[in-house]
């Protein structure tokens, strides 16, 4: 399970054009489909489904005590070296700063129910897609999106989500509560 705010159609469409040069680069990425592309807030991995309920209850506080947000994704990068990237992503600009005290408040709420939740600092991204081990990959691909400013657009959902991963993964809302 995870926790997301999901980019609209509209930004997403204007990133996906924006890649199109990008998307046959030799090295570049196994690239993600756009419908799939979220803001991860808080990733719990595997919930028990009996304290799914609790989640569900124990998030929507953080979530109601988030002011509106106006977000836009911008630039790009990768998580890995330049010799062995793993993760291609594209950044964010507006409103971060709420944002991560979103993700800060749904950690401690996870926590609060004995969740694993990892330790590190909120790094506000979107996974655009992943270079496959033992392939050729090129680093430098997602530099070529440091110029990139998509349209700004407000943050007006926060989703939990359960995948399902697998040869054809599938993604469902568990619940879904307004940013207002």
């Amino acid at each position: 399970m995870f926790v997301a705010v999901d980019p609209p159609d509209p930004a997403r469409h204007h990133l996906d054009e924006a890649l199109a040069p990008l998307r046959d680069v030799p090295g570049a990425p196994r690239w993600g489909p756009p419908e799939r592309w979220h803001l991860t807030l808080l990733f719990l991995g595997r919930v028990p489904e009996e304290l799914v309920p609790r989640l569900v209850a124990a998030l929507a506080p953080a979530v109601s005590a988030t002011p509106p947000m106006r977000l836009r994704l911008a630039g790009g990068g990768r998580f890995g070296s330049l010799r062995r990237p793993q993760v291609a992503w594209a950044g964010l600009d507006g409103d971060v700063e709420p944002l991560g005290a979103l993700a800060g408040r749904l950690a401690d709420a996870a926590r609060g129910l004995g969740l694993e939740v990892e330790d590190r600092p909120f790094r506000p991204h979107l996974t655009l897609g992943r270079w496959r081990p033992g392939r050729p990959a090129d680093g430098t691909v997602t530099d070529r999106l440091a110029g990139y400013r998509g349209p700004v657009w407000p943050a007006e959902e926060v989703r939990l989500w359960e995948s399902l991963l697998g040869p054809a993964p599938t993604y469902d809302v568990v619940a879904a509560w307004p940013v207002t």
